[in-house]
């Protein structure tokens, strides 16, 4: 008889330092052949810092990106229409 194979199950650690999160007001977004990257930025003129940086593969980028096209369509039937935030004003440069 074949035995049926029980899904793995992947166990997760938090580490301390990443739970209080990371607050991002802007991102940046570039990408090579074999992966994006998403710097998270906190803009607060004349200032502003990389609060994340994410690497993805390209296949994971487009599996993100379809989360967040679910989530905003659930968050906008249950709290109504999202308006898009202004974009800073003036170039961001990177040191």
């Amino acid at each position: 008889m074949e035995s049926q194979q029980k899904p793995m199950e992947i166990q997760v650690t938090f580490p301390e330092h990443l739970k209080g999160g990371a607050y991002s007001n802007n991102m940046t977004v570039i990408h090579t052949r074999d992966e994006f990257v998403l710097d998270f930025l906190m803009v607060a003129p004349p200032a502003g810092a990389v609060t994340a940086r994410v690497i993805l593969s390209p296949g994971h980028a487009k599996r993100v990106a379809a989360a967040l096209l679910e989530n905003l369509r659930k968050y906008e039937e249950a709290h109504g229409t999202i308006l898009t935030a202004e974009e800073p004003q003036g170039k961001i440069g990177f040191n």
